[in-house]
């Protein structure tokens, strides 16, 4: 009897050797079919449906579910054996205590967690992508072998469809780049190339966006009498939003300015354009100005803008008249023009308040009374290409190659 018993063990080692190497085979099998799967660019719902399959037919899981994030939640992608009620519970705030695969403790509270016995986890980088929750075993199941092979048919896709999703931000951004690289090509067209430089007047700029494209914008237009049209604006925002409105903006201004008899009329219809897209949720600061070398007038509108310096005689004062930012409501409540006669040669800086806002490794920032400082000793005597030059080179120096903080845009005019 004793060689009965030798033969039972035996012909029992030969059958667990035979499920062995028959799930061996299995994996290879759908190892390869998956791999070839990916290959073809199989879509991630057929890459789950294959998931499922495999572990429902060829392995005999009776209980799963795998999770992937999705737009920052975890959602169920596939699942065995378990209720929707079930699904419908959120489990994300359970998901961060595992780390490692494991087995669920049978008195967990979670009604979804007491389902399963193990939770494979997936890891990239220090950070789950993806969960695979098994259950119902039996005491005939192997158990460890089970596990080990749904963990790594687990991270095959889990890796694939990362894959894919991380090759989709990557297309999405070359678009993105490719729009943004177009409009940063279309703004510079927006922006004067070019700015007049004369015996009565001479006009120079510094035009730096934050970001490849921004919401700075000025403007020069000279007339055949030799009177002078200029404008520096601040559309709220940045980027691509910020750009278009920009161009619609100056599509407007330069018809307006050509049309229009006054520099109210232009506000006023600027106002109204503005106001017409975009419904007072955005607005835009401007300060326009007309110069007429004849008379030697310069008369100007600020909206909201940040004031412009006009240095003469060795004195700076600040342009405020004017009235509110365009394209806060429909109907400016109030407007008053501001005129002057510029007697005595003249340097109007205008600017927009990323200048002042450029801070060093203190955290301090360059601010008004720098620029007042720097106006009062470097305005005369220079050209306006000369002061802006010296310009950069300050705040250059004063940042201390801290990033800039917004766009930065300067148009300097010296009335000779």
């Amino acid at each position: 009897m004793p060689e009965l018993h030798e033969i039972k063990r035996t012909l029992s080692q030969i059958e667990k050797l035979e499920r062995e190497v028959h799930l061996k085979q299995l994996q290879i099998t759908s190892l390869l079919a998956i791999t070839q799967a990916i290959n073809e660019n199989v879509s991630s719902e057929g890459l789950f449906d294959m998931y499922n399959s495999f572990l429902r037919w060829e392995i005999g899981i009776k209980r799963m579910a795998l999770f992937f994030r999705e737009t920052g939640y975890w959602e169920c992608k596939t699942f065995l054996g378990v209720g929707t009620e079930l699904l419908d519970q959120d489990i994300s705030k359970q998901l961060h205590r595992f780390r490692s695969k494991q087995r669920i403790d049978a008195s967990e509270e979670h009604p979804f967690l007491r389902e399963f016995d193990i939770v494979i986890p997936v890891m990239h980088k220090d950070e789950a992508i993806a969960y695979t929750f098994l259950g119902g075993f039996s005491d005939d199941d192997d158990v460890y072998n089970k596990v080990q092979f749904v963990t790594t048919i687990t991270n095959v896709i889990a890796v694939a469809i990362e894959n894919k999703r991380l090759f989709k931000t990557q297309l999405r951004q070359e678009v993105l780049n490719r729009e943004v690289e177009l409009a940063a090509e279309i703004q510079r067209t927006l922006v004067p190339n070019r700015l007049p430089s004369g015996e009565k007047y001479q006009l120079s700029s510094i035009y730096k966006p934050h970001f490849a494209v921004g919401g700075d914008y000025y403007d020069v237009i000279e007339f055949p009498d030799e009177s002078l049209a200029f404008c520096i604006a601040d559309i709220t925002g940045k980027g691509v939003s910020a750009a278009l409105l920009m161009a619609n903006f100056q599509a407007n201004l330069r018809t307006l300015v050509t049309r229009c008899d006054t520099l109210e009329e232009i506000v006023r219809e600027m106002n109204t354009a503005v106001y017409r897209v975009t419904q007072g949720d955005r607005f835009i600061t401007l300060f326009l100005g007309k110069y007429d070398p004849g008379t030697r007038t310069l008369h100007y509108i600020n909206a909201g803008h940040t004031p412009p310096l006009l240095f003469s005689n060795g004195e700076i004062s600040r342009l405020k008249n004017g009235c509110t930012v365009l394209g806060w409501m429909p109907e400016l409540p109030f407007l008053e023009i501001g005129g002057m006669c510029l007697t005595n040669e003249s340097v109007l800086f205008s600017y927009t308040d990323g200048l002042t806002d450029i801070r060093n490794r203190a955290g301090e920032e360059f601010g008004e009374e720098n620029l007042l400082t720097f106006l009062l000793d470097n305005a005369e005597g220079s050209s306006a290409k000369e002061l802006n030059t010296k310009l950069f080179a300050a705040i250059e120096a004063f940042r201390e190659r801290q990033a800039y903080p917004d766009d930065i845009t300067v148009l300097t005019c010296k009335f000779f």
